[in-house]
């Protein structure tokens, strides 16, 4: 299969709590998913742009959840950006490590009985991740992105980025809170994801720090 072609449709300003963003609507030849760009300042044949590569989750970006750190994440890479006056969130629709938004509900089932987050995904048939970033990619082509600083916790999206000839220069961790409702998901992704977090394994069972104050998690 021939790599996706993208097509930005239009932008639209978008002012946030964080600054004023443009929001882009792409289309693409891979998908028929409405994936987006958020970018802050000029970044065309820009070097070392702030991004962060957000697949969205209904349940943390909107609803708040706490049983992930999604919300949380893309909350501190708006901040982050609107720090340094330019950057882009790509963000694409792959909810739920890319099984959709119903599996991943039956998904928190299983994971209410005791599977932690991966073991949930494979008895329902699906990989641990099925997410892919080759849209992600030609969005940032599209940009005219030259290279990235990337904020992720997760390397395996790096060695995506990479194999697509994104240069990422470097790796911004972004850091959570620990709750009860999220210290076993981190730490399978610690221990099973490779994710780059410093989270122990007394903190699932005893259910981290519960406050609201953010935790390093990385």
């Amino acid at each position: 299969m021939s790599p996706p072609f993208v097509t930005r449709v239009t932008c639209a300003r978008l002012p946030t709590a964080f600054g004023e963003f443009q929001l882009c609507y792409y289309t693409n030849t891979n998908d028929e998913k409405e994936h987006l760009a958020l970018i802050m300042g000029d970044v065309d044949q820009a070097v070392d742009v702030l991004v962060r590569i957000h697949s969205e989750c209904f349940t943390g970006d909107v609803l708040g959840s706490r049983r992930c750190d999604c919300g949380e994440q893309l909350q501190r890479a708006l901040q982050l950006i609107a720090t340094e006056g330019r950057g882009v969130i790509v963000y694409l629709r792959q909810e739920g490590r890319g099984i959709g938004l119903l599996q991943k509900l039956k998904a928190y089932n299983l994971q209410d009985q005791g599977y932690d987050t991966v073991d949930a995904n494979l008895l329902l048939g699906h990989q641990a991740d099925e997410r892919d970033y080759t849209v992600g990619a030609r969005i940032l082509d599209e940009l005219g992105v030259k290279s990235v600083r990337l904020m992720t916790n997760n390397p395996s999206k790096i060695s995506a980025l990479q194999a697509e000839k994104i240069q990422v220069n470097a790796r911004i961790p972004l850091e959570g809170a620990v709750t009860q409702d999220n210290a076993a998901y981190l730490l399978t992704k610690a221990e099973r994801m490779n994710h780059l977090l410093q989270i122990k394994s007394d903190s699932a069972t005893t259910g981290g720090n519960d406050s609201h104050e953010p935790q390093p998690t990385d």
